[in-house]
């Protein structure tokens, strides 16, 4: 795999595609390697004209790990974050954004659309308001705006992704609880069969195992608190993608984020959880190819996705 040097640090890359395309940079959540991109996603991307370009986030699969700086108590930070209390961090969320905008950069790519899924829909958030003129085009899935008062994760999901971001005695236990979590918040109308569930995770984990990174993403995106004023800046066209169903960060993430970005869509789809489902790789794909090919109209107005 290989790496390459930016903002200070070493980040794994890969590319899809004729580098020649339209560049399309994909920005993956928390502890998420860019191998977790589901290949139909990654594939249909390039075959509908992108150069597609997917790389570990830093703390993450082949990128620089920060273990030096100890796993954090997240129960502890959590509870400070509510009472307004500092909290000690390795790097910030800002920081992972820099990341992505090196990459680019590193790659001698000038502008490019991102998509960027939950903790990756903040940090292409983050890089469509700070460097607008890097950003073709935004697209938000399962995303939020991190603002004060939205819905949160009920006590059991908290529960299992917690548990997750652990450090596992074993490899085993390490499955069994990805495994957990990605049951708890996928798709209830998109399900993933176990046996497909159990392969990808382990695929995951043999390339990289780190809960603590993971730990420490965690703790970077609920340091930044809300983007409200932010997100107002952003003027790429925007595309926000929710599902209906996500455990994890309810719609109502989704319909505040689309709601804040001046001009920004918002399309919901039904039975959708936290997860990129097969089922949905062509509906996904045919927003994101229509929305960056201008064909979308710039409304903020809720398209629904019932499955047939």
């Amino acid at each position: 795999m290989p790496t390459l040097t930016a903002n200070g640090i070493r980040l794994a890359f890969d590319t899809t595609g004729d580098p020649k395309a339209v560049p399309l940079l994909l920005i993956h959540g928390i502890g998420m390697q860019l191998t977790a991109w589901p290949e139909e996603y990654v594939d249909g991307l390039a075959e509908l004209g992108f150069y597609v370009i997917r790389f570990d986030n830093r703390d993450c699969g082949l990128s620089t790990k920060f273990e030096q700086a100890g796993t954090p108590n997240l129960m502890l930070s959590w509870l400070k974050t509510k009472i307004g209390w500092p909290i000690s961090l390795a790097y910030t969320i800002d920081d992972m954004a820099e990341d992505a905008v090196g990459v680019l950069s590193a790659l001698g790519v000038a502008r490019a659309h991102v998509v960027g899924v939950s903790m990756g829909g903040v940090i292409g958030q983050l890089l469509a308001a700070r460097h607008p003129g890097r950003v073709l085009s935004l697209t938000s899935i399962m995303s939020s705006s991190g603002r004060r008062g939205l819905p949160e994760p009920s006590r059991e999901v908290r529960k299992v992704v917690q548990q997750a971001l652990a450090k596992p005695p074993d490899f085993d236990t390490a499955v069994e609880q990805s495994i957990a979590v990605l049951r708890k918040i996928g798709s209830p109308a998109y399900p993933t069969t176990e046996k497909q569930l159990r392969r990808r995770v382990a695929r995951q984990l043999r390339r990289n195992c780190c809960p603590g990174g993971a730990a420490r993403q965690w703790l970077a995106v609920t340091a930044a608190g809300e983007r409200r004023d932010l997100l107002a800046q952003v003027k790429s066209p925007t595309l926000v993608i929710h599902g209906a169903a996500d455990p994890l960060l309810a719609l109502a993430h989704g319909i505040d984020t689309a709601q804040l970005i001046p001009g920004a869509r918002l399309e919901i789809i039904e039975g959708m959880g936290h997860d990129l489902p097969a089922q949905l790789a062509e509906r996904i794909l045919a927003l994101i190819d229509e929305h960056a090919h201008g064909k979308m109209a710039p409304d903020s107005t809720p398209r629904l996705f019932v499955k047939q």
